[in-house]
């Protein structure tokens, strides 16, 4: 795709927004996207004024009264004095205890932008094979136990020795890695 500024070189940046509903691209060159005062990057593109652009959105948002009550206006960090007035003007925090003073504030945006308040997504395949396998220890182990509440002392050693190589292959896995 050609730059829609100078028409002659390979457009490598594409802005896309979407402001009240109407979607605007543009397709710039990198030379022209430095200069185009649509894509100055102090202008709406860093990652605080992203948020703070969302949070300024929640701020207003007459059906939203947990982001729009005055308690909400005067809510104050008490360890750096942030209110979270400045958090939505700014996008970020003033210190680690703005976290827990605007949780309840944070909820329903975090829901907003990720579809939910936990992680949902992906694992790394060697937390889920780990997971797995203290999963199956436990199992074991409990099953050692009840065998040896019913003093079946011969089928709790199988368990134990069971439980000793899902460990011995659990570390030689670890070891080849």
């Amino acid at each position: 795709m050609i730059c829609e500024r100078c028409g002659k070189k390979e457009a490598s940046v594409h802005l896309t927004r979407i402001i009240n509903g109407e979607k605007e691209e543009i397709h710039l060159c990198e030379e022209c996207a430095r200069k185009s005062s649509k894509f100055n990057p102090d202008d709406n593109l860093s990652f605080q004024s992203l948020l703070s652009g969302i949070l300024n959105q929640n701020f207003s948002d007459k059906n939203s009264p947990t982001l729009n009550n005055s308690q909400s206006k005067n809510l104050v960090c008490k360890n750096c004095g942030l209110s979270y007035r400045e958090f939505t003007e700014k996008g970020f925090f003033g210190c680690q205890k703005c976290y827990q003073t605007f949780a309840d504030k944070l909820s329903p945006l975090l829901k907003r932008i990720h579809g939910n308040i936990q992680h949902t997504g992906k694992q790394p395949e060697a937390f889920l094979q780990k997971s797995e396998i203290e999963s199956e220890i436990t199992k074991l182990k409990e099953e050692m136990q009840k065998a040896v509440e019913q003093e079946n002392f011969e089928h709790a050693a199988e368990i134990r020795d069971k439980i000793h190589a899902v460990k011995e292959d659990m570390e030689a896995d670890n070891d080849e890695k």
